[in-house]
């Protein structure tokens, strides 16, 4: 695992697949199941030329299919880690002002189930 050096936002979302159905028996109300969870992780900062965790993130934006295949951890303030096999699309990988660093910017789709892991108590 690589830190990104230079990162300014994280951003996470949830997307729950639900299925919905009518049975008669519910006098048109409708039935709800939560049957599918996916996550996105949404990064956002500077492009930081010779950091390896960076470079790595900057280097997939031209590439597709299994080669932008990953692994994501998050280690919370609290000790707490979520770490997860994703699809990284790089989003944007260079732009900005004429007198600002490059921006790098990238979504992490979560692939597969996640491994959330609580901090051991102290």
């Amino acid at each position: 695992m690589l830190i990104i050096k230079d990162m300014e936002s994280l951003s996470s979302s949830i997307d729950g697949g639900v299925e919905e159905w009518n049975p008669l028996d519910q006098h048109g109300w409708v039935r709800r199941l939560m049957t599918a969870k996916a996550f996105s992780v949404s990064l956002s900062g500077k492009r930081n030329y010779g950091d390896p965790g960076n470079d790595y993130v900057a280097g997939l934006a031209f590439k597709s299919g299994q080669d932008v295949n990953s692994v994501f951890e998050i280690v919370f303030p609290n000790g707490d880690s979520l770490k997860f096999d994703c699809v990284v699309n790089v989003t944007t990988p260079f732009g900005g002002d004429s007198t600002a660093p490059n921006s790098l910017e990238a979504e992490i789709l979560s692939d597969g189930e996640p491994v959330y892991t609580v901090a051991a108590a102290e």
